[in-house]
């Protein structure tokens, strides 16, 4: 990847999809970002258990010492072990000047910008639900501590499934279609959401919605971030930043919206996810596909 590992860097999960735009292309890039997905939704499970184990036999800040360890040990295992992964002919010069010439290189990229919104406005939606799940389960529906925690780990379970299921079809299935999917069920899934949050209806019929909701994230994560780095090889670092700031600007924003209405209402929940799934749809169209990029043919229906 084009930067000088002498100066190392504060943004370890940006170089790492760098790292592997420039080692892998096509089905093997989606298969390979499918796994970091994988291991993405796997941290969260295990973090809890793992803090749990540290503090039974130490104090509260005996997690950070743990932490600074495993730092420690990260920075020299990626010093001594980690190669630079792009060709030194295809090196770029780093410095602020070129840095801002491929950001606007970038956003004027129609193609590109239309998967990174499309995964953008997914991950906002992700957010919402993430923030807004504490009191719309345990507020309105007044489940217990334990099966909340049961359900949030559900999620987990899902992204993983999905992102395996993604690594699976890839090769078998063109990238395109299986974005096509995953849009149309996020739609599928948003819609029914709303519905059950008007009619009040039972918590099952709005767990499942909302499990299809973050598979969808899950289908649509790696395939997006294939086709907007498979283009990008020579400014992978750029185009991996873009692809992990925008989502997370965006899901700055949705989250505070949740409670607009306050703790006992799910309607904003609803109707962010129903919009955020729209504008991702959205954005691909009228960005990726307008121009007749990425229409699926007849060998890929």
């Amino acid at each position: 990847m084009p930067c000088d590992s002498s100066k190392g860097s504060r943004c370890p999960r940006t170089i790492a999809s760098a790292i592997a735009r420039d080692r892998y292309n096509g089905i093997e890039l989606t298969k390979f970002f499918s796994l970091i997905s994988v291991m993405s939704s796997v941290a969260p499970l295990l973090a809890p258990l793992a803090g749990s184990a540290v503090i039974s036999f130490t104090r509260w800040e005996g997690v950070f010492y743990v932490l600074a360890i495993l730092g420690f040990i990260l920075s020299i295992t990626t010093t001594w072990r980690l190669q630079e992964s792009l060709p030194k002919d295809k090196r770029i010069r780093g410095d602020i000047r070129q840095m801002f010439g491929n950001f606007k290189t970038l956003l004027s990229n129609r193609r590109f910008m239309g998967y990174v919104l499309a995964q953008g406005f997914m991950l906002g939606g992700v957010f919402a639900y993430v923030v807004s799940t504490p009191f719309v389960y345990q507020k309105i529906y007044g489940v217990s501590p334990q099966v909340f925690s049961l359900l949030f780990a559900l999620n987990g379970i899902v992204l993983i499934t999905s992102s395996q299921v993604v690594r699976k079809l890839a090769g078998r299935m063109p990238e395109h279609r299986i974005l096509h999917f995953g849009l149309g069920l996020s739609f599928a899934a948003t819609v029914t959401v709303l519905i059950v949050v008007f009619a009040h209806g039972p918590l099952f019929a709005l767990v499942v919605p909302l499990v299809c909701y973050v598979a969808a994230m899950g289908t649509i994560g790696p395939v997006s971030f294939t086709l907007a780095m498979e283009s990008q090889g020579h400014i992978a670092g750029s185009a991996s930043a873009l692809l992990g700031v925008i989502p997370f600007l965006l899901g700055c924003i949705s989250s505070p919206l949740v409670g607009i209405a306050g703790e006992y209402s799910a309607v904003p929940l609803g109707v962010i996810l129903l919009t955020a799934s729209l504008l991702a749809i959205g954005s691909y169209t009228l960005l990726s596909v307008r121009r007749g990029i990425d229409v699926p043919t007849a060998e890929s229906m």
